[in-house]
């Protein structure tokens, strides 16, 4: 048995590109990810939903099984991995990391008509699983280094966010006490005008609403101009944040790793 969980092992998470077997399971994977992802596409238009129901239905009911089949079999070996050795509690933290809820979100709409909404939409995060797919080991220093940035400047980050939410709360206040009266169904409430508020500070400006009064387009305009400098802050924040490690990481590759000394060019 442990031979067996060995072998399904190696397919399902340490498949390199001289396993065969392992790398023919991830395309077909990754295929099959796809073609969810179109047949979910595909079922939105009505006359393709009409002809090809009943295939869509089959084809679903053949991917439900199977990715239940690979998520069983990955809570089964996963014991060995050294992270999450433990038959019970290591199974139980696998089972919340991203991926893992990710690969029960994937099937989790098929087995959950009983709450009457409509779930099928969950489908989409198959498409993350070919990440894992990928092997992407080789930008994991890159999701390292993002991390590490967010991380690094969380405080810089949290105060601009905090100032603009003060400013979203305050400039729709505003606006709708200058615009209510002349549009009472635009600017209905605090909240509704928060939409313009969001729309105006993100500079996005989509157009459906719009100050009319006087007063509210001047505002309008001071709130447009400030919604510039507040959105170029975190890019300047991140790309310094992202310049230091960098330089960091250049300094760390031309050092010795065991006596910190720098090395010779």
């Amino acid at each position: 048995m442990k031979k067996i969980k060995q072998v399904f092992f190696n397919i399902l998470e340490v498949s390199g590109p001289e396993d065969r077997i392992g790398r023919i399971f991830d395309i077909f994977l990754i295929s099959l990810i796809l073609l969810n992802v179109l047949a979910l596409i595909l079922e939105t238009v009505q006359p393709i939903e009409e002809a090809a129901g009943a295939f869509f239905y089959r084809f679903e009911l053949f991917s439900v099984m199977f990715f239940s089949a690979e998520y069983l079999l990955r809570i089964w070996i996963i014991t060995l991995d050294p992270r999450f050795s433990h038959p019970v509690s290591g199974r139980l933290r696998y089972m919340i990391t991203f991926i893992a809820l990710i690969d029960l979100f994937a099937i989790l709409p098929f087995f959950m008509p009983m709450l009457n909404i409509d779930l099928r939409f969950l489908r989409l995060f198959r498409i993350f699983r070919i990440f894992r797919l990928l092997k992407i080991v080789r930008y994991f220093k890159a999701l390292n280094l993002m991390a590490r940035v967010f991380i690094n400047k969380k405080e810089e980050l949290i105060m601009i966010l905090t100032f603009v939410l003060f400013m979203l709360v305050l400039s729709a206040s505003l606006m709708y006490y200058i615009e209510n009266a002349a549009q009472p169904e635009a600017f209905a409430s605090i909240p509704d005008a928060m939409w313009w508020g969001i729309a105006t500070l993100t500079t996005v400006g989509y157009g459906d609403v719009y100050p009319v009064t006087p007063l509210g387009q001047i505002l309008g305009a001071f709130i447009a101009l400030l919604g510039i400098g507040f959105f170029a802050l975190p890019t300047g924040i991140l790309a310094s944040g992202f310049s230091e490690e960098i330089r960091k990481n250049k300094n760390e590759s031309s050092s010795c790793p065991h006596c910190g000394k720098k090395l010779p060019d």
